[in-house]
């Protein structure tokens, strides 16, 4: 199979796997562990592929086993994921140059799918602003309420807030306590400005550069890329919060031991986790199965397309369910908003939910005969690091190495994606001068 190499999706992931690369080499240096060994390879290598996919996932307590230096090195490495490689390695490019050549506007616009190529230059400078504002502000304000009200030491309480900040606008999940952020589960002055960070992360950068860069000019309308992400998200996550605090109300393993306020709270942040932040704040382990059902779904679905969250997207979901919709009413265009949808953009979220699917199932299918544990907890670890989620109901650690590879694996594909992924490892693509003739297969 040959592999075309100048394609911007061959370079893509050769970026990412050339930076797991590098951190799993940082990780194992002696300078990253607490201790007084080396980490071994796996754990490294886990932790790595996990930081720049943005996943969340880990073999070891973050806080205790790393080092200060593993520490900021894991941070770097979760901050260079989500921000994208491309994204990152153009703007350092217009910050020296202040110009961007053509190839490498296609090479961002791969990694951001900004709606136009003129759009990509602002949609650049627009990551950077956002990035800086929020993780500074979210670090700003978790900062004071660790000092204030906890009584950490300043410098203490600083690390935390930033580390903590960049970690949910970055979708990655990484926290410094064992527990992630159950300590917190009744505090809104720490899970709300984390869920803040978590949502405008997960948008999509192509979303925000149209909310907020386009928001006065003369278009009256936003995009319907734009609708279906921001209206979608909400929809997912007050449907989540609903189903979470209705299921888990009287489990006294989550929300049973909480007063109301605090149940709604704890309900409203694990919705929005479960889309790809990977944050717990009450016990994923203890969650009924109809929570878990629950949560395979979101974290399937995952967050907007070209942010820092993952899954097949928000968009793609929604795309096919104006499909059904659409194919239900007897209408012969897939039309939304006095728009059609494009017969090409269906074939595109059918292919992206197709091969999700397919990926899960084959890792499911490969851990099984590794492990005893529950199939529930395998299926809920496999979509977690499949849509770079991190959350996890305890097991990953109890994985043997073959199935921690195959998590390896699931994360890494989960981030570039499984169309890219495809595009990349594909030879040469021509589009045909011809058409066959068209028949109809019984569906159904």
């Amino acid at each position: 199979m040959k592999i075309n190499f100048a394609h911007p999706a061959s370079v893509l992931v050769l970026s990412f796997l050339a930076v797991i690369i590098l951190g799993t080499a940082l990780l194992m240096l002696p300078l990253s562990h607490a201790g007084s060994e080396v980490a071994p390879l796996l754990t490294a290598l886990f932790t790595a592929t996990s930081a720049v996919c943005v996943t969340g996932l880990v073999l070891v307590d973050t806080g205790t086993y790393w080092s200060s230096a593993g520490q900021v090195i894991i941070m770097a490495l979760f901050q260079l994921g989500g921000f994208g490689m491309m994204t990152s390695a153009t703007l350092m490019g217009l910050l020296i140059s202040g110009q961007m050549r053509l190839r490498t506007r296609l090479l961002l616009q791969a990694e951001t799918h900004s709606l136009a190529l003129g759009d990509v230059k602002s949609v650049a400078k627009l990551v950077l602003w956002v990035t800086l504002v929020m993780e500074l502000a979210v670090a700003a304000a978790l900062t004071l309420r660790f000092a204030l009200s906890y009584g950490m030491p300043w410098d203490e309480a600083a690390w935390h807030g930033l580390f903590h900040a960049v970690s949910a606008f970055n979708n990655a999940g990484f926290s410094t306590w064992g527990d992630s952020v159950m300590r917190f589960v009744s505090d809104a002055f720490v899970l709300g400005p984390l869920m803040v960070a978590i949502i405008v992360g997960g948008l999509g950068f192509p979303v925000l550069h149209e909310l907020m860069v386009e928001r006065g000019s003369r278009r009256p309308q936003w995009s319907m890329h734009a609708v279906l992400t921001v209206w979608g998200s909400v929809a997912l996550i007050v449907a989540g919060t609903l189903i979470i605090f209705l299921a888990e109300m009287n489990n006294t393993k989550t929300l049973a031991p909480l007063g109301w306020a605090d149940k709604g709270l704890a309900a409203l942040f694990t919705s929005v986790s479960a889309r790809t932040a990977g944050f717990n704040a009450i016990d994923i382990g203890g969650l009924n199965t109809e929570s878990l059902a629950l949560h395979y779904t979101l974290m399937f679905i995952g967050g907007g397309s070209a942010g820092t969250a993952g899954g097949v997207k928000v968009t793609t979901f929604f795309v096919l369910v104006l499909v059904v919709w659409n194919e239900i009413r007897g209408h012969r265009d897939v039309e939304f908003r006095g728009r059609r949808i494009a017969t090409s953009v269906q074939r595109q979220a059918l292919t992206v939910l197709t091969l999700s699917a397919a990926m899960v199932s084959l890792a499911v299918l490969l851990i099984l005969p590794l492990t005893p544990l529950p199939y529930e907890k395998v299926l809920f670890e496999v979509i977690s690091a499949f849509g770079t989620v991190g959350l996890s109901t305890g097991i990953t650690a109890d994985l043997v190495p073959g199935a921690q590879a195959i998590i390896i694996a699931l994360m890494f594909i989960g981030r570039v994606g499984v169309v890219t992924l495809a595009v990349a490892l594909a030879t040469n693509q021509m589009r045909r001068n011809y058409r066959y003739p068209e028949e109809t297969p019984i569906v159904g």
